[in-house]
């Protein structure tokens, strides 16, 4: 009866007049109370004490002007928070502060005799006080416990990393929570002097206590919630990857920027992302430099609408430019990319033209150069996956080479400022036909640089892969995790090097604001990641068991794949630039003219057709491109 009762009206709201009825009469109720405990709980005390209409009257109208003045009667009880808890106090307060000012008026005056006794009233201002609290607070919990039942909902049991303000609040988050049903077992901090001591009855513990096998067994816990905001990525990616190694979901409460309309929602804790732990310390760039660079300037973007160029959009419309020209051949990701950044285009008063358009096209390409005159080029456009550009060299070349050819040829005719070419790791002692066509592209923006009489200055920013790409292992992993796998690895000892799209971008931009002409910049990327490991860790993070739940499958190298990737070649020297995180490769200066007559002769091989001859015309102008488990391995004989 009582369960069916509940059930029926428990998404049902009481009307504020009804609260407010009930908290008068809680304040009726307390008075006597009050005066019992005053006459030391004494009942025969009591009948000496009056309680008339004239107590009743005075008491109850000033407490009720006071909830009527500070609205404390108008929160939802079953989600009563701290602010409702402030309003009740700061109404009680009022209420308690205006009967002293009444009794002293009465006593002082005589308008009529009551017999109110100061001390009674502090008593009644706390019990009064005390209830109103009391009751929200528990017909709260009863509610959440009721939904958290009637829902049938198994006990997640949690450790909440951070005993701090953060970590108080992700746990009131947690309890709100009627979808789910949460309970916090323990905290974890870092801090020796919170050790050992409760948090509002819940122990807080050293983590490297709580954080072994034992405890977490006999604890049943089943989610790691790191609260900390200000917490060191190395110390994150180390409480994450114990906590991964126990069997645990591991969680992280967002930045409190990210909070929707400054509040924070159990929906809002996310899963930690395989990201989470390739993430390094972001770099730390001089805007200065970077804001002197862009500024006011008209820029071109290439490949604009790809994961790289559309990065580099993002973080160039906050330097307020005086035009951006987003170019990609790509239309529906353009005009996505163009909705998703509107709000802020507008809020910075940016000029932005979008412009759907091939590289290669030279007739269209000169338009744009004379209409636009762009200052400062970045240029992203390029075609990247390995395996395709083994099968259709023809593409590669018309592209990677000679459509950066046509945008560096017109930057120098159209005067720009700086042309900054975005290439790959996959340049260096290349083993396939897109790694080789990127290595071309380098070499000539690098010849031009050597131009006396060119006005324009020619960068190059290399680095690995990009975490989240279009393309790249991450995502391919997720689909197959999510479809049950198996996940495929090419082989066992594959590694390859990661950074974030936000750190290529900041390279890039920061290779514009620095390059003099001809630099290769080198990002600094840390420990090259092994592939296998990397799954590994994507299925303990998806909450499956290797071998149980999901199989990994080695497929054997792809066409033109390298086990590693370097960042250097062999021919390069490592030098040093003004920022740690950023080197710069001094390279063997490059002949215009032969690789011009060379370029040539690539151009003839492209219109025959024959991808055997486009290549070996590749491998002529790249000495050190060797085929690499590809059938053009015969040409490297």
């Amino acid at each position: 009866m009582i369960e069916s009762l509940l059930t029926k009206f428990s998404d049902r709201f009481i009307s504020k007049w009804l609260i407010l009825v009930f908290d008068v009469f809680i304040v009726l109720f307390t008075y006597p109370v009050a005066v019992f405990i005053k006459n030391n709980f004494d009942i025969l005390l009591m009948q000496h004490t009056s309680f008339g209409i004239e107590v009743a009257l005075i008491i109850g109208l000033t407490y009720l002007l006071s909830f009527l003045f500070n609205d404390s009667y108008k929160g939802v009880i079953r989600q009563t928070g701290l602010r409702d808890a402030f309003l009740i106090f700061k109404a009680s307060t009022f209420g308690f502060a205006a009967l002293l000012l009444i009794t002293y008026l009465l006593d002082s005056f005589k308008f009529i005799q009551v017999d109110i006794s100061r001390n009674t009233l502090v008593l009644h201002y706390l019990l009064t006080l005390l209830s109103l609290l009391a009751v929200r607070f528990m017909i709260k919990s009863a509610y959440l416990n009721f939904k958290k039942s009637t829902n049938g909902l198994r006990r997640i049991r949690v450790l909440i990393f951070g005993s701090g303000a953060m970590g108080e609040l992700t746990r009131q988050t947690l309890l709100k929570e009627v979808t789910k049903n949460y309970e916090v077992i323990a905290f974890l901090d870092d801090n020796p002097s919170k050790n050992g001591k409760l948090q509002d009855g819940i122990p807080v513990y050293k983590p490297e206590l709580a954080l072994k096998k034992e405890f977490i067994q006999s604890k049943r816990i089943h989610q790691l919630i790191i609260a900390v905001q200000n917490l060191s990525l190395e110390r994150r990616k180390q409480l994450i990857e114990v906590g991964m190694e126990l069997g645990l979901k591991v969680k992280v409460v967002p930045p409190a920027k990210s909070w929707i309309q400054g509040a924070l929602t159990s929906k809002q804790i996310k899963n930690v992302r395989i990201e989470d732990l390739l993430e390094r310390e972001p770099i730390t760039l001089d805007s200065t430099n970077v804001n002197k660079e862009l500024n006011g300037k008209v820029i071109l973007i290439t490949g604009a609408a790809g994961s790289i160029g559309s990065e580099i959009l993002r973080q160039v419309i906050h330097y307020k430019p005086k035009k951006l020209i987003a170019l990609d051949q790509a239309e529906s990701a353009l005009y996505d990319l163009s909705y998703e950044i509107k709000t802020t285009v507008e809020k910075l008063g940016v000029q932005i033209e979008y412009i759907v358009a091939d590289i290669t096209n030279e007739q269209r390409m000169n338009l744009l150069f004379s209409k636009y005159k762009p200052q400062i080029v970045f240029h992203a456009a390029a075609y990247k996956h390995v395996p395709l550009m083994e099968d259709h060299p023809y593409e590669a070349v018309r592209v990677n080479v000679f459509g950066t050819k046509l945008l560096a040829d017109l930057s120098v005719e159209y005067a720009a400022h700086k042309f900054v070419m975005v290439s790959t790791d996959k340049a260096v002692n290349p083993t396939n036909v897109m790694g080789a066509t990127k290595r071309i592209a380098e070499m000539y923006v690098q010849s031009l640089s050597q131009c006396s009489s060119c006005a324009t200055l020619f960068v190059t920013t290399r680095f690995g892969n990009v975490l989240g790409s279009n393309g790249s292992v991450i995502p391919l992993f997720k689909k197959q995790i999510e479809a049950g796998g198996p996940i495929t690895i090419t082989h066992p000892e594959i590694t390859r090097y990661f950074m974030t799209i936000p750190e290529a971008c900041n390279l890039v931009l920061e290779a514009g604001a620095m390059g003099n002409g001809g630099e290769i910049f080198v990002f600094d990327m840390g420990e090259s990641v092994k592939i296998v490991d990397l799954a590994k860790k994507m299925i303990k993070l998806s909450g499956l068991t290797l071998g149980k739940d999901i199989e990994i499958v080695f497929t054997g190298l792809r066409p033109g794949e390298k086990l590693y990737e370097e960042l250097l070649a062999d021919k390069e020297n490592n030098l040093p630039t003004h920022h740690p995180k950023i080197m710069k490769a001094k390279n063997a200066n490059v002949d215009f003219e032969m690789l011009t007559y060379q370029l040539k002769n690539l151009e003839e091989k492209l219109q025959s057709g024959d991808d055997f001859s486009l290549v070996g015309a590749i491998k002529q102008i790249v000495q050190e491109y060797k085929s690499n488990n590809s059938v053009y391995s015969k040409l490297d004989k």
